[in-house]
């Protein structure tokens, strides 16, 4: 508990009432440091100032007045909601009224500005008379306008009174749990650094809930610290597949950096059904449930002997329940040597020979028993080669259900002494495509394999684009392609992204090595090499990573 309490707070750091005219309200939730400059003096205006207490002594917008954002946050924090008169009084003494218009401010770039503009909307107060400062203290001042030191006198106390509360604000915890196993009606956007999304967190915490996507609250922030315009934000949104339709669950490691695409996506671009946690993955991880916490971003992209001997082994396949071929890559030899039961051999190579011939490849793996509806599981003879990425990638683009990679190598001891604990064994028997002469043969029914072809999965020409972002090649070999291609050119050679034993790195490893070499997430990345192979076992595993735009160069 010491250590969640602890890494809370490393995860929460991922007025003036004078004479003058009254002024217009904000058109939109923004305002820029010229219009404050020209309104400040406003009998009606309220400037709150959230930066730590240390900035604001040192500096602040005259007249601003300080507010500690961490009280307001822990009060309504699960199992701490304190009563609505207490929340009322520490609303009135810093002077907030509905009679007021609230721009609020912090150093810029920072949560602590969105996350009190949450707090107020949720609270009741209207959310047309706040507004946050662009750019806050640091645009402030970088266009020339006036600091303060000396302490701000005391507000006249507001009126404002809390009766009633926006639920349809707040993600409550059994909500985000409800949410992140209805990815069809909802998306987790996770403002925690990516670093720690993929696992490098604080206290050996890093993760993130299943199927969230990482949108760190800086991505939505310029150079200068002012935020994005609606229609980048809005772009942002579509390359990770964020709809207008679906419910956005913005959630961080304690409500705080949240707080950030809550207000970008809803008050900037226009998402209507945007949520924040105030719990957060802090409320997930003390759930008495033990809830699963990820670092890959598709860990169902890889699949164990455990995994396929319950799935894919003969029990369900003899009560006709079992969804699952499996797809043997190795050599024919290989096959014949020892392979996982009703597996079908279909040799690498048949797959490189026919990668520019998707329909003929249709017809050959209906011919072994591949059934597009099932999940294929790829078997090689170690992980993720070459031959079991060409797979991955060939399955994928002619539209196979779902398409996964064993990770565990047959010919390693360990291995077949596992499956043999799993009473999976390993056989020599090949496998039958069609009507089993016994009951014990091994055998899987012929499947008509009609290929619907997934656009965006590999391009044919280096030129041709379809992408919302820049173009950025990854060249995936040892060395680089012969050919060469026009644009960005990032050489990250697949193998330094894998084990010894061909299995993926552990995804913070792979993020750092990704984000040193300078590979983009907001892009159209296209992995090529002179191996087809090669460029295929990129693809994987940044779609592992969940990159959101990823294709594979195939000439």
């Amino acid at each position: 508990m010491k250590a969640l309490i602890r890494w809370f707070h490393v995860a929460l750091a991922c007025g003036l009432i004078a004479a003058g005219p009254a002024v217009a309200a904000p058109t939109d939730h923004l305002v820029d440091a010229a219009w404050l400059q020209k309104n400040l003096e406003s009998r009606d205006l309220l400037v709150l100032d959230t930066s730590p207490r240390p900035m604001h002594a040192r500096a602040h917008i005259p007249g601003a007045v300080h507010v500690d954002v961490m009280m307001f946050m822990l009060a309504s924090f699960s199992g701490r909601d304190v009563s609505v008169q207490e929340l009322e009084r520490m609303y009135q003494v810093v002077g907030i009224d509905p009679a007021r218009k609230i721009v609020i401010y912090d150093q810029g770039g920072s949560w602590l500005a969105p996350r009190l503009f949450f707090q107020l909307v949720y609270h009741g107060f209207p959310a047309e008379r706040l507004a946050i400062l662009d750019g806050g203290m640091a645009k402030w001042q970088a266009d020339g306008h006036p600091v303060a030191k000396d302490a701000t006198a005391p507000p006249k106390p507001g009126s404002f009174k809390v009766s009633r509360v926006n639920e349809h604000e707040r993600t409550r915890p059994a909500e985000l749990v409800a949410a992140s196993g209805d990815r069809k009606a909802n998306v987790l956007v996770d403002a925690m650094g990516t670093e720690n999304h993929y696992g490098a967190g604080a206290f050996g915490m890093g993760g993130h809930i299943p199927y969230a996507v990482s949108m760190p609250a800086e991505d939505f922030y310029n150079a200068d610290k002012t935020f994005k315009s609606p229609e980048e934000i809005r772009r942002m949104a579509a390359l990770f597949g964020i709809r207008p339709d679906q419910e956005i669950h913005a959630h961080c490691g304690g409500g705080g950096a949240a707080a950030v695409p809550y207000f970008a996506l809803k008050h900037l671009a226009g998402h209507s059904k945007v949520k924040l946690s105030v719990e957060s993955q802090m409320g997930w991880l003390m759930d008495d449930r033990n809830l699963p916490f990820w670092t890959y971003a598709a860990p169902a992209m890889m699949r164990d002997t455990e995994w396929l001997g319950m799935w894919g082994g003969p029990m369900l396949r003899m009560y006709g329940v079992s969804r699952v071929s499996v797809v043997d890559v190795r050599a024919p030899a290989a096959y014949a040597q020892g392979h996982v039961p009703f597996a079908v051999s279909v040799p690498g190579e048949t797959f490189r020979g026919q990668a520019s011939d998707p329909r003929k490849m249709a017809e050959l793996l209906g011919a072994s028993g591949i059934d597009p509806s099932h999940e294929a599981v790829v078997v090689s003879g170690g992980g993720l080669t070459r031959d079991a990425a060409l797979a991955y990638v060939t399955l994928e683009r002619l539209g196979q259900k779902k398409v996964s990679i064993l990770m565990d190598s047959l010919e390693s001891l360990e291995s077949l002494d596992k499956m043999t604990r799993l009473k999976l064994g390993v056989t020599k028997e090949a496998t039958i495509v069609g009507k089993p002469a016994k009951p014990t043969d091994m055998a899987v029914p012929p499947a008509k394999y009609t290929a619907t072809l997934k656009e965006g999965v590999t391009l044919a020409d280096a030129k041709a684009t379809g992408g919302a972002y820049p173009k950025v090649f990854i060249a995936s070999g040892k060395a680089l392609p012969s050919r060469a291609v026009e644009g960005k050119v990032v050489h990250v050679p697949y193998t330094e992204l894998l084990n010894p034993d061909g299995t993926p790195r552990a995804a913070k490893d792979i993020w750092a090595i990704l984000t040193k070499a300078g590979v983009p997430r907001y892009a159209e990345l296209v992995s090529f090499s002179d191996d087809p192979g090669e460029a295929a076992a990129n693809y994987f595993i940044l779609k592992l990573m969940g990159y959101p735009d990823v294709k594979v160069l195939l000439t």
